[in-house]
């Protein structure tokens, strides 16, 4: 994690704490000439704009009062989205029973991308079941490889 984005975690984190709200993730991002810094919020019950709009005013304050970013930047406070990233622990055991997309460091019998039912996790060993044509499969991962992890809309 980059400076920016842990200052930002600690400013963010008590504002989220006194909302009842969820930190998911940080992005410090140059695109094209632009940088962006995106925080983005969730709840059991979901997020809405207001909720994003008053995280975004509170730590607006504090990111002028202690100034992280050494130039200009545009702030984003939103949800992850349906396809929500599975970053921590917490997040892979709120999600068994879901559909998952991983990708993992290395290969696992042959493969780095497996999209499935998390079936379980146990802090070690995630375990998802895949369909392949009309037979399921059942894949353990180790967390350690994972590379990266979301949620999958199944259509």
């Amino acid at each position: 994690m980059s400076k920016v984005t842990e200052i930002v975690e600690g400013l963010v984190t008590p504002i989220l704490n006194d909302m009842n709200l969820e930190l998911v993730d940080i992005e410090y991002v140059k695109e094209g000439k632009e940088w962006f810094l995106r925080v983005f919020i969730d709840s059991e019950k979901g997020i809405d704009i207001d909720e994003c709009a008053a995280v975004s005013e509170r730590l607006s304050e504090k990111m002028d009062e202690h100034d992280p970013v050494p130039h200009n930047y545009f702030l984003e406070v939103s949800s992850p989205g349906a396809e929500r990233p599975l970053k921590k622990v917490s997040d892979f055991e709120r999600s068994i029973g879901k559909n998952v997309y991983i990708k993992t460091y290395e290969p696992i019998d042959g493969e780095k991308e497996f999209e499935g039912e998390l079936t379980s996790f146990d802090g070690q060993t995630i375990t998802i079941t895949v369909k392949i044509k009309t037979r399921k499969k059942t894949i353990e991962i180790p967390y350690e490889k994972v590379a990266h992890a979301r949620l999958a809309i199944v259509f």
